[in-house]
């Protein structure tokens, strides 16, 4: 059995529609190939299709959250991460055509090809079988992730602002305390207070990661 066909066969089992070769091709070919077309284009075209669908399904599903609760899970299910984790799944890894080089530096396990080549993937459905296909892949594929608790965390800075209201507390504040180190390589300190209850540090590269951090500290310390 020629490549084609087992990559053919791979396909239909999972759900594709598979039926135009230079299209399905394409989608799985990884730039360091050094053929013309790669996943590139299709990968542009599938992200949206997911986006789409992933945000229609948590509109339908989800009538009692608030919009920044919807984007926080739109954004970790359609993440390089979340779309990697369906990828191998499915299995992409074995019929990714990679060039020797990138084969050999651990391209066919890296979170962001494995994840573009699944936008690029759902990109050919769309292109062979039209939008409703490709939506009804997304949900079939995607149905543990959102059902699950992908993206129900909450950020541990608003996890803070919540369990100070809840307990009729003043709103948390933040307060740096120390910058050090170059600027390419600069080091923020910041402190959360929360008055009559306390207080935690942190320190990271970032302000706003500085800020998570101790955010994350309070919330061990006293939540």
């Amino acid at each position: 059995m020629n490549e084609w066909n087992t990559t053919r066969d791979w396909l239909a089992s999972v759900g594709f529609a598979a039926g135009d070769e230079a299209l399905w091709t394409e989608a799985l070919t990884h730039g360091s190939t050094g053929e013309p077309r790669d996943y590139q284009r299709l990968e542009f075209l599938g992200d949206r299709v997911l986006g789409l669908t992933i945000a229609e399904w948590l509109f339908d599903t989800q009538g009692g959250a608030a919009e920044g609760a919807l984007a926080q899970r739109l954004n970790a299910l359609v993440s390089k991460g979340a779309c990697a984790k369906v990828a191998r799944a499915i299995g992409v890894s074995e019929h990714l055509r990679l060039g020797r080089q990138a084969r050999d530096d651990g391209a066919a396990d890296s979170d962001n090809i494995l994840g573009d080549v699944m936008e690029s993937l759902l990109g050919a459905q769309l292109r062979e079988a039209g939008f409703e296909s490709a939506r009804s892949l997304v949900r079939k594929l995607w149905a543990d992730a959102v059902e699950g608790d992908t993206g129900r965390a909450k950020h541990p800075k608003s996890a803070l602002q919540e369990w100070a209201a809840g307990n009729r507390r003043r709103p948390p504040e933040y307060a740096l305390v120390d910058r050090s180190g170059p600027d390419h390589a600069a080091r923020f300190t910041v402190r959360v207070s929360v008055k009559n209850v306390g207080e935690a540090e942190a320190t990271a590269s970032s302000k706003q990661e500085a800020e998570t951090a101790a955010a994350k500290a309070f919330m061990e310390r006293y939540g």
